[in-house]
């Protein structure tokens, strides 16, 4: 897997890639810039996986650079407004928690996520947010964007979880996991390894003058908490562009 910054990461396994919530691009409107390389997957993605509509998880400017035969996974509600807006001939999945497809090697397979479901406040578009199970010769739970909830512990064997350990601003509301909450999920999952995603590449303005450390640390304060609170899962901190794999021994290059 290549972290590529935020909620995007590129999963290779058993010769299908999939691609999580791509932000392709160096700035989202004017409150977001890029910290880090510009995402460049070596390969077009066999499938895209949309956890929720929020512009920072469903960047409609960087789904339309992905290849039009690349089957989008999304959560159920979600396919007409992207019908609409990037094409309707895309092959365009919905599915609920519970549910799943498989796209090549890879049975993709929706479970819960603790997250506001709305494009915007107020806005009548609406989606039921999720979390991703990808399983091929191992599986990869990709939590989206979420709190803790109920049912974290009953996902089965996993062996890489992608943890969402903060957010792009200075602080964060509802449906979001700080170090600690990331460091209690991936207790509850007990995943082999774990890397912290969702944190230090969408800099809003002003964010280096006001809380910097919100964007540098939450990766090793997770790495922290995880030592103390799940010693059997090993963590890997990832610079944006930082690639881990996982040979047969079960260890990591």
């Amino acid at each position: 897997m290549t972290w590529w910054g935020h909620a995007t990461v590129a999963v290779e396994d058993g010769g299908t890639s999939v691609l999580t919530d791509p932000v392709l691009r160096n700035r989202l409107a004017h409150l977001w810039r890029r910290r880090g390389p510009t995402p460049r997957p070596p390969n077009p993605p066999d499938a895209v996986v949309i956890s929720h509509l929020h512009a920072d998880h469903c960047d409609l400017v960087s789904l339309r650079m992905v290849p039009r035969w690349t089957t989008i996974v999304v959560p159920r509600g979600a396919a007409g407004f992207l019908r609409s807006r990037i094409g309707a001939e895309r092959p365009l999945v919905e599915l609920s928690p519970g549910e799943q497809t498989t796209v090549g090697a890879m049975t993709i397979r929706a479970v819960p996520a603790d997250h506001h479901g709305h494009r915007m406040p107020r806005s009548r578009i609406f989606a039921e947010p999720v979390g991703y199970l990808l399983s091929a010769t191992r599986t990869t739970w990709f939590a989206g964007d979420t709190g803790l909830f109920a049912g974290m512990d009953s996902f089965g064997a996993v062996d890489l979880a992608l943890v969402p350990v903060w957010g792009w601003g200075f602080n964060l509301g509802p449906g979001h996991l700080d170090p600690a909450g990331a460091a209690e999920a991936v207790r509850r999952v007990a995943p082999t390894w774990a890397v912290p995603i969702h944190w230090g590449t969408l800099w809003p303005v002003g964010c280096q003058r006001i809380r910097p450390d919100r964007f540098t640390a939450p990766g090793d304060e997770f790495a922290e908490m995880v030592a103390d609170a799940a010693p059997a899962t090993q963590v890997r901190v990832l610079a944006p562009g930082g690639s881990l794999t996982l040979d047969d021994a079960w260890t990591a290059t």
